[in-house]
Order: C-alpha cells, then sequence, then structure tokens
C-alpha cells in the first residue's frame, strides 16, 4: 500500500496506509473545499447569490441620527439622560458660551488687522466640549483646527488663547505658528497643523503605543467631512482597524468643507456610512445635543479601551460661521440658511433650555454671566495685545536640539544684518530676551 500524506486546511502531516484513512475527516475536508454554502474568498463575509443585482445606496434608509434632547432641550428618553451634575452641566454651558465670546472678539480683531487670522467655532460648541467631558483629561487629543471648546474644558486659559493668536512672547510656539493653531503638552492636546489630515495617521500611531504600553488610555481624533476625502483619512481608518488600535474617531460634519457643500464632498450616506466597510464600531450623532455627544463618545472610548478596537462619530452639526476669515460664506449659502441654524438648531440654546427647566439657570444668572465672560475675554485681549513679540532670534531655534553650524552661521549673518540696519526694522516690538 501507498503511503498517504495529508497536510491541508490546518491539518498537521499525517502518514497512513489507505486501510487506516480516516474516512469521516476525508469526507469533512472534501465538504468544506466543495462546499456551496458559504463562499470561501478571503477577505470578505458573503452568502452565494443567483440573482445579478448591483447594490443601491438610495434604496436604503442612511443610519440614524443619534440624540437625547429634542430641539428645545427637552429629554425625550429618560433612560438616555446622562443624569450629570449640576456643576458639570453648568461648567459645560459656560465653556461653550465663553467660547462664543472669545470668537466673535478675536473674529472683530481679525477684521481691525490686530491679528492675521481667526476660524471661529460657531453653532459646533456642542460638538467640541460634549466629546471633551467625556474624555479622561489624560487621553490625547489630536485636533484639526475647530476644536478649541475641547482645549477651554480641558482648562487651556483665555490668556494661553490669546497669546498664541498674537504670537507674543508668551505664546507657546514662539509665535511660529498661524492663530488658531493650538497645542498644550500638559493638556494632551497635540499642536495643530495647517495641512487636512495629517493628525489622522498619526493618531493611530500613537494608539498602537498606547496598545502596546497598556496605559489604559485612548486617542481621540477629530476631523472634518472635507478631511475625510484625503488619502490620509482612508490610511488612518484602514490601518486603525487592522492594528486594532484604541482611538476614537470623531467626524464633525458640519455641512461645508470651505465652500464645498456635503452634496459636492461625498455621494454616500454621510462619513459613518464608510465606518461598516472598515469593519469599525459607527455611530451617527445629533452634533448640537451635547448629551447626545457625550454618551456616544462616553461609550466610544468603553469599546476602544475594552475591545482595544476603533469607534468612529459622525456628529451631525452646521457651521454657522464663515470658514475663517479668509472666506466669505455667502458667495456659497444664503442668508436664511444660516440664520435657521442660528435661530431654531443651536446647540447652547439647547443646553440653556435644559437648564431651565431644571432650575438650575435663570435671567439674573445669564446676565451676570454675561457681563462677567466678555469682562474676562477683553482683559485677556487687552494683556495679549499689550506684550511683546518673541525674541527674532528664536526663527533660528527649536529645529535641531543642538544648533548645527550652519544655521549658527545664518544666525550670526542675520545678527550682523539687523546691527547694521537697525532703523529699518522695529526692534522696539520684540524682546530682547
Amino acid at each position: 500500500m501507498l503511503p498517504i500524506r495529508l497536510a491541508c486546511y490546518g491539518l498537521r502531516s499525517v502518514t497512513a496506509n489507505c486501510k487506516r484513512i480516516n474516512i469521516g475527516s476525508l469526507s469533512q475536508i472534501t465538504r468544506e473545499f466543495s462546499s456551496d454554502e458559504r463562499p470561501q474568498f478571503p477577505g470578505s463575509r458573503s452568502q452565494w447569490t443567483e440573482k445579478l443585482e448591483f447594490i443601491r445606496p438610495d434604496l436604503y434608509d442612511g443610519i440614524p441620527v443619534y440624540r437625547v434632547m429634542d430641539r428645545k432641550g427637552k429629554v425625550i428618553d429618560p433612560s438616555q439622560d446622562p443624569q450629570l451634575p449640576q456643576e458639570m452641566v453648568i461648567k459645560m454651558y459656560k465653556c461653550m458660551t465663553q467660547l462664543n465670546t472669545m470668537d466673535r472678539i478675536l473674529y472683530e480683531s481679525q477684521r481691525q488687522g490686530r491679528i492675521s487670522f481667526y476660524m471661529t467655532n460657531y453653532g459646533e460648541e456642542g460638538t467640541h466640549i460634549g466629546s471633551a467631558a467625556a474624555l479622561d483629561p489624560k487621553d490625547l487629543i489630536f485636533g484639526q483646527y475647530r476644536e478649541a471648546g475641547t482645549l477651554m474644558w480641558r482648562g487651556f486659559t483665555l490668556d494661553q488663547f490669546m497669546n498664541q493668536c498674537y504670537g507674543n512672547m508668551d505664546d507657546g510656539g514662539k509665535g511660529k505658528q498661524m492663530p488658531v493653531h493650538y497645542g498644550s503638552k500638559e493638556l494632551n492636546f497635540v499642536t495643530i497643523s495647517s495641512p487636512l489630515g495629517t493628525q489622522m495617521p498619526q493618531a493611530v500611531g500613537a494608539a498602537y503605543s498606547y496598545k502596546r504600553a497598556q496605559n489604559g488610555l485612548c486617542v481621540m481624533c477629530y476631523f472634518g467631512e472635507g478631511t475625510s476625502s484625503e488619502g490620509d483619512a482612508h490610511a488612518a481608518l484602514n490601518f486603525s482597524a487592522t492594528l486594532d488600535c484604541p482611538v476614537i474617531f470623531f467626524c464633525r460634519n458640519n455641512g461645508y468643507a470651505i465652500s464645498t457643500p456635503s452634496k459636492e464632498q461625498y455621494r454616500g450616506d454621510g462619513i459613518a456610512g464608510r465606518g461598516p466597510a472598515y469593519g469599525m464600531l459607527t455611530i451617527r450623532v445629533d452634533g448640537n445635543d451635547v448629551f447626545a455627544v457625550y454618551n456616544a463618545t462616553s461609550k466610544a472610548r468603553q469599546v476602544a479601551l475594552n475591545e482595544m478596537r476603533p469607534v468612529l462619530i459622525e456628529a451631525m452639526t452646521y457651521r454657522i460661521g464663515h470658514h475663517s476669515t479668509s472666506d466669505d460664506s455667502t458667495a456659497y449659502r444664503s442668508v436664511d440658511e444660516v440664520r435657521y441654524w442660528d435661530e431654531r438648531d443651536h446647540p447652547i440654546s439647547r443646553l440653556r433650555n435644559y437648564m431651565l427647566s431644571k432650575g438650575w439657570w435663570g435671567d439674573a444668572q445669564e446676565k451676570e454671566w454675561k457681563e462677567d465672560c466678555k469682562r474676562q475675554v477683553m482683559t485677556a485681549f487687552a494683556r495679549a495685545e499689550k506684550k511683546l513679540k518673541p525674541n527674532w532670534k528664536e526663527i533660528f531655534t527649536d529645529v535641531y536640539h543642538e544648533m548645527p553650524s550652519h544655521i549658527t552661521e545664518q544666525l550670526k549673518q542675520m545678527e550682523e544684518h539687523v546691527q547694521k540696519y537697525a532703523e529699518h526694522y522695529p526692534l522696539k516690538n520684540f524682546s530682547k530676551d
């Protein structure tokens, strides 16, 4: 009898005479190889079909939008109320309104030529505060550029915001970044980078290192629906899923990527529709409902850490302000459209109504807080504006740990040049330290 060697389908190699072959095992292997019950192609989970049908995206309902409150601030299902303590809810409201006040003052300061650039957060305050409040302060945040509220929640002061926008001597970035490109090592917020999408693969790398360190922390990565069209977004989402990284991708879908409306940005069911295709747990929430955002982020964090996998949150909101001070949104959308969202579906109004229904807030408190809030912002604004710019020599520092010879030579040449033509430079505006 000729020996038969079997080494297939994960079985150990065995040698047996034909008389000793386990017929049951052979029939099982044959069944598994010839089975028509399910396709065996790697990389898909499918059933067979004999119908020639293409999947039509317009024939199914979109992913639902999770909410806790209606537009008037009334909790729809009491079981979904996060039951946050009064002090925390008031802090949420104060952060949202203070962010709004700071936006108004800094936007006008740019229009007056006092700072070079600014981006407001009007209408998106709920996405910032609801998500930031649900995270651990030690969780690492990668922002895009419209997440100032998350920093404010963590304790970034008005002075720090103002110093950064003015690029003065007390700016943590030493005046080397554009305004609104905040960052804070102490508050675990990675400095903003202008190019869209670059923060996404970086966030995955950080999350993978957290996974290996088993430090009990996750990474939060914010991005807009416009950024989802970048190649970096695809790479990040795919890598995070295949590497099982504890990262939360938080998409602020505010309807516009600068002047490009979402209907021209994609044809599918928003950004959440892409999550299942990457093998990610996904949820779509009402970004104007701070409690819905809080609940979704809190649950996403639990999943990311307990199951070591990424989660995608799409927060549906609306950008009430212009994209930036370089943009005039009246060129591509109507004033009536903006007014609707400002008056009928604003996250600040919704939370205020909730607080009023609880008896936690009133007209007298509102008046007092508005006056105090504006005073705080204006005081920090005035302080920042009076400060000197960083020493001009800072332009040569911080690229290398030790300044190499060619940079040292450039610094020397610049010193000689400035000394020779000092009357042509506003040196009195720069710190000498």
